[in-house]
């Protein structure tokens, strides 16, 4: 039989109210005694059901996920998974809020993370603008002991508890070889596109695709990033414009979101003219992109993976329990036209 609390106290010679206020890491147990609760754990192999012990005292975890306010698919996508983690957490004793923040607005997202202090939630998942500011409040949120999950997108220098997404340098690097390898000997510029710099995943990408364009296709020339915001209007602008500006632009790069722009302007484009074009996330959009030969590969990240990892690390770090590495690994799935699932 499994050791029981009982079994603990009379191991240890205490009560039962001290036995559980060791375990639930309370206050008011003299040292003494808490080290005999501690050796008696260890010696009878007690392992805490931590499941059984919240169902117990109808415990319900509080958690948010603060996600950008935008119609780029992807997000969309997320928001969905979150919706549906929403629903399955009633059943799991989990309360999931979704909350939403302008994109690309450090002083909203602050805001938002500070009312999850105030609100002494049990965890939280956002995407990050990468600012000090930002920063500063997610640390807040980890001093006062509310586990803090950066998903998709992560925060640079802070304390933050878990990054549930892609390696994006990763990303980046594959994005250039691919780009590199496609594009062979025909001559002509490549152009790179970020939704924002101000976003760490953005950035990461195009540092790492830059690099390796350089390093093993160091003769090809890239022009300076343009931001579309995610939004498909202005990727559609800029990227008409930049083709307009620059006859020679061979392959197009783009880190972020807003591609329904970036697909439309391809689609006036003569097959002749086309360049080669990397992208992130399958969507209907690109999907159908591929399909039609309009772009050539897709790098994508799986929302629901993330959705449900970050889930399982605010549950983790709400328990105590130790975070399984591998489990949480988010991979890069790469798409062609032959083989989309």
């Amino acid at each position: 039989m499994k050791p029981t609390v009982h079994d603990i106290a009379a191991h240890a010679g205490v009560s039962l109210a001290t036995v559980d206020r060791v375990l639930n890491g309370r206050a008011g147990v003299r040292p003494a005694m808490k080290a005999k609760v501690e050796a008696a754990v260890e010696a009878l192999g007690f392992v805490r059901d931590v499941a059984a012990a919240n169902l117990a005292k109808g415990r319900v975890y509080t958690f948010a996920f603060i996600l950008p306010a935008n119609n780029n698919s992807f997000m969309q996508a997320l928001r969905s998974e979150v919706e549906a983690a929403a629903e399955r957490g009633q059943r799991e004793r989990m309360s999931v809020t979704l909350r939403d923040v302008p994109a690309f607005d450090p002083a909203a997202l602050v805001a938002a993370l500070d009312k999850v202090l105030e609100e002494g939630l049990d965890g939280v998942a956002f995407v990050a603008v990468d600012a000090p500011e930002v920063q500063a409040a997610a640390d807040r949120l980890v001093e006062a002991g509310i586990a803090v999950v950066t998903l998709v997108s992560d925060l640079s220098g802070s304390q933050r508890t878990h990054f549930a997404g892609i390696d994006n340098s990763a990303a980046g690097r594959t994005a250039g070889t691919l780009m590199g390898r496609f594009l062979g000997q025909r001559p002509g510029l490549v152009l790179p596109i970020a939704g924002s710099l101000m976003v760490r995943d953005h950035r990461e990408r195009l540092e790492a695709f830059t690099a390796v364009m350089g390093e093993r296709f160091g003769s090809r020339a890239i022009l300076p990033v343009i931001e579309g915001r995610d939004d498909p209007a202005e990727t559609e602008r800029l990227v008409t414009q930049a083709i307009a500006e620059h006859r020679g632009i061979a392959g197009i790069y783009s880190a972020g979101a807003g591609n329904r722009g970036l697909i439309r302007a391809l689609s006036l484009l003569s097959r002749d003219a086309r360049p080669v074009v990397i992208l992130h996330e399958l969507t209907p959009a690109t999907r159908a992109a591929l399909s039609q030969d309009l772009i050539d590969a897709v790098l994508n990240q799986d929302a629901g993976h993330e959705v449900r990892s970050a889930l399982r690390v605010l549950k983790a770090k709400a328990d105590g329990d130790a975070v399984i590495a591998a489990q949480e690994r988010i991979r890069i799935d790469i798409f062609l036209k032959d083989n989309l699932p």
